[in-house]
C-alpha cells in the first residue's frame, strides 16, 4: 500500500508540476520555454542525482539512523582517480570506469566495518570518511581539476544524445541509470540479500534470532553504496569534461539532495522499507523542479531558490513518510 501511494502521489506530483510550469513558459512568464525538449535535456542531470540516492536508499534501509553523509566525498575522490586513469595514465575507458566503480566500493566498504561491525553511529562514522575522502581528493590534485583531449572523448562516448520518439535523450539515461535502476530493483526486491536488508532495517534483534548475518548485511549496504558512487563520479566527470576535487562537495554537496530524493521517494529514515520505483519518480520530480525554478529567476536566483525548495521538500517529505509509517502499523 505504501509503494502503490507514494509512487501514484509521486506521478501525480510531476504531471502538476510539469502542467503549471509549462503553462507559465507558454505565458511568458518563465525565461525559456518549458517544453518537451528543454524536459529531456535537463534530464541529463538526472543521472548522477538519482545514482546517490539509490545509493543513500539502501543505507537508510539498513537502519541504524543510517545517513550516508559520504556519498558527495566519494564522488569527489572517485572522480579524479577517474580523470588521472583516463586523461594521464591512458587507461582504456571500459578499464577506467570499473577501476573507479571498484575504488568506490572500497571506500563504501570503509563506512561498512565502521558502521556495521564497529558499531559506530553512521553520522559520525560518515561524517568522518567525508572530510577524509575530501582532503584527499584536494590533496593529492592538489586543488586542480584534470581535464584534457582523452576526457573529452569520455565525454563524447559516455555522455552523448541519443533520438528516441523525436526527442533527443541524454545517452547516459539510457545506458547507465537504466541498467542501474533495473540492477537495484533486483538486489532489493528479488535477491535474498535485499530482504535481509529489509528484515535487518525493521528490526536487527529480531532478524539475528533468524540467522541473519546482521553486521555483514548492514556493513554491505555502504559498498553498495559506494560502488553507485563510484558510477555517479564516472557520469559526473564525462558530463563536464573535466574531473574536478570539490565536485561532490562543492556548496553544499551532493549528499543534501540525493538524502532529499531518498526521503521523498518513501524511503523510511527509521529503516527497513524503501522501495526503487519511488525514488526513480522523486529523483524525476526534483530534477524538473530544479528545471523550472532555473528558469523561473533572473541570474543567480533561480539556482539558489533550487536549495529553498529541498529543504522545503525534505522536511514536508519526512512527515509525509512519518504518517504513512504510522498508518501503515495501525493497519497491520
Amino acid at each position: 500500500m505504501l509503494l502503490t501511494d507514494r509512487t501514484a502521489a509521486l506521478a501525480v506530483l510531476t504531471v502538476l508540476l510539469v502542467v503549471v510550469f509549462s503553462a507559465l513558459g507558454r505565458a511568458g512568464h518563465l525565461f525559456a520555454e518549458f517544453d518537451a525538449p528543454y524536459m529531456v535535456s535537463s534530464l541529463q542531470s538526472l543521472v548522477p542525482v538519482a545514482l546517490l540516492a539509490l545509493a543513500e536508499m539502501f543505507v537508510i534501509i539498513s537502519g541504524y539512523s543510517g545517513i550516508d553523509l559520504s556519498v558527495g566525498a566519494i564522488v569527489s575522490l572517485t572522480g579524479m582517480l577517474f580523470g588521472y586513469l583516463v586523461q594521464g595514465a591512458g587507461v582504456p575507458l571500459v578499464a577506467a570506469v570499473l577501476c573507479t566503480v571498484i575504488v568506490g566500493g572500497m571506500l563504501g566498504a570503509v563506512n561498512g566495518v565502521l558502521v556495521g561491525y564497529l558499531r559506530f553511529p553512521p553520522l559520525i562514522a560518515t561524517l568522518a570518511t567525508q572530510y577524509a575522502y575530501a582532503s584527499i581528493a584536494m590533496v593529492v590534485s592538489g586543488s586542480a581539476p584534470i581535464s584534457g583531449d582523452k576526457i573529452t572523448a569520455a565525454n563524447a562516448t559516455l555522455t552523448g544524445r541519443v533520438e528516441v520518439f523525436g526527442l533527443m535523450f541524454p545517452t547516459q539515461v539510457l545506458t547507465i541509470l537504466v541498467p542501474s535502476v533495473v540492477i537495484s530493483w533486483l538486489l532489493l526486491d528479488r535477491l535474498t540479500w535485499g530482504r535481509s536488508l529489509l528484515a535487518v532495517g525493521t528490526n536487527a534483534t529480531a532478524a539475528r534470532y533468524a540467522a541473519q548475518n546482521v553486521r555483514a548485511i548492514r556493513g554491505s549496504s555502504y559498498l553498495v553504496s559506494g560502488l553507485l558512487c563510484g558510477l555517479a563520479a564516472v557520469v559526473n566527470v564525462a558530463q563536464y569534461a573535466s574531473a574536478r576535487p570539490d565536485a561532490g562537495t562543492a556548496g553544499n554537496g551532493m549528499a543534501l539532495t540525493a538524502i532529499t530524493i531518498a526521503a521523498l521517494g518513501g524511503v523510511l529514515i527509521q529503516g527497513g522499507y524503501g522501495r526503487v520505483s519511488g525514488v526513480v519518480m522523486a529523483a524525476v520530480l526534483i530534477t524538473w523542479l530544479n528545471a523550472g525554478l532555473l528558469i523561473s529567476m533572473e541570474g543567480s536566483a533561480g539556482s539558489r531558490s533550487q536549495l529553498l525548495a529541498l529543504g522545503a521538500v525534505l522536511i514536508c517529505s519526512i512527515l509525509i513518510n512519518s504518517y504513512a509509517a504510522r498508518r501503515y502499523r495501525l493497519r497491520s
